[in-house]
């Protein structure tokens, strides 16, 4: 499949996890892909695994809650490839607690990398996006979203990138531009491993309960989520915009 064949992706926090299963997805299908990490080290193993198998990326080091960071790091992009026409704000930290135990700084942290991230990126690439009249901005919301005991900080984040995704789909729509989220439920990756170490779970056993509590009785894996993400990337879903999609196995929480 090609179906990114000529385009360019951004994929913030793509060194791990659900960003490098990203990554990989649109690669394979033809994109030029900037994996944006903390630093350009942390990117590289995932862009040498994009290279090896005949593909095109750019690792690049930014803290992308802040606006000089994403500024370069989208500047770098569109120096190295030419041009960008999709952005995956899938940038992302937990700093768990329950609201009386919770600091500043827990609160600080979640929103500036959750939600700030994707707002300064997706304003970044939107100059470029409108200019030539098409783009493409999903990013990473959550079903914490919703509501979860020690994630006053991240849940209110996640639901930030659902209202920011709403209200950018309306702004940018009239430029050929869409925006889609995708709101993971119980997705097997290090944050869920050390979520449930935090708990004093064994992350398998943290796996299997949370398997006997979803329809469909697995965990999801990031390629679950990397597929949803290509076809909002991809053209077929010129017609969706605005969405936050749940990907949860069928979970009602």
């Amino acid at each position: 499949m090609s179906r990114f064949e000529g385009k360019v992706a951004i994929v913030t926090g793509g060194a791990q996890g659900i960003g490098a299963a990203i990554v990989r997805r649109l690669a394979s299908e033809g994109a030029a892909v900037a994996v944006v990490d903390l630093t350009a080290e942390r990117a590289q193993p995932v862009v040498d695994e994009v290279v090896k198998d005949g593909g095109r990326a750019l690792a690049l080091g930014a803290d992308v809650s802040r606006t000089e960071d994403a500024q370069a790091a989208v500047a770098a992009a569109v120096t190295e490839f030419g041009r960008i026409d999709i952005l995956v704000n899938n940038a992302g930290i937990t700093r768990d607690n329950l609201l009386f135990k919770m600091t500043d700084e827990d609160w600080d942290s979640v929103i500036a990398v959750n939600l700030r991230s994707a707002f300064i990126m997706s304003r970044e690439a939107q100059k470029h996006f409108v200019a030539q009249k098409y783009g493409k901005i999903v990013s990473l919301s959550s079903r914490s979203a919703l509501g979860n005991r020690g994630q006053a900080n991240y849940s209110a984040s996640k639901a930030g990138v659902m209202g920011l995704t709403a209200t950018l789909a309306i702004e940018l729509g009239p430029f050929g531009v869409n925006v889609n989220a995708v709101a993971p439920g119980y997705i097997s990756t290090a944050m869920t491993d050390a979520t449930a170490r935090r708990v004093g779970l064994d992350p398998d056993e943290m796996r299997r309960l949370a398997s006997e509590q979803t329809p469909v009785r697995r965990v999801g894996e990031p390629e679950d989520i990397a597929a949803v993400v290509a076809f909002l990337a991809a053209d077929e879903s010129s017609f969706v915009s605005g969405q936050t999609i749940q990907v949860n196995g069928g979970a009602d929480r």
